[in-house]
């Protein structure tokens, strides 16, 4: 398995982020949050360095939607989550890309995102997805990233899920 890479893109923040909706201020670090999807309640705790950007009345330099706390990534480029250790169980299993594609040189061809979405720019590819993956039913994962494995590697490709 590969290890996922968080690009800093902000996009699980822009998506998921969107029914994260805070209930109560506790104190300047903590709030109570509910999940709305799932309706549950979490205490999140606004880490370190991010206690004087949030809250902040002004969405400069952040997506029009999203989660309450995704911030600038003061570390670099891109947003990062101020409450990191205490995001709920749904930020925490999120995944960009579920699996990673390589030809026979160990070059990266493409990535599956999500349920059963590929990108890439390597037609053939496309073309064995389009044909040979994309009907597989994927109602049982494991079962799914198995014959996707398997249908890849027919065709000279590796695919590696990532954890």
């Amino acid at each position: 398995m590969v290890a996922f890479k968080c690009s800093w893109c902000g996009k699980c923040c822009a998506s998921y982020g969107d029914f994260i909706k805070i209930e109560r201020q506790l104190t300047s670090r903590d709030y109570y949050c509910r999940y709305g999807i799932k309706n549950e309640m979490f205490l999140a705790h606004v880490e370190g360095d991010y206690i004087g950007s949030y809250p902040t009345d002004s969405n400069e330099g952040k997506p029009a939607k999203g989660c309450p706390f995704m911030q600038k990534n003061l570390s670099g480029d891109g947003f990062a989550c101020a409450i990191y250790a205490t995001r709920p169980q749904v930020c925490k299993e999120f995944r960009c890309y579920r699996m990673l594609i390589f030809d026979r040189d160990g070059h990266e061809r493409g990535r599956i995102m999500a349920r059963n979405d590929l990108r890439t720019t390597d037609e053939t590819l496309e073309r064995i997805w389009k044909e040979e993956i994309a009907p597989l039913p994927c109602r049982e994962i494991p079962r799914w990233e198995k014959l996707v494995i398997d249908t890849l590697a027919a065709h000279g490709y590796r695919g590696e899920p990532v954890e």
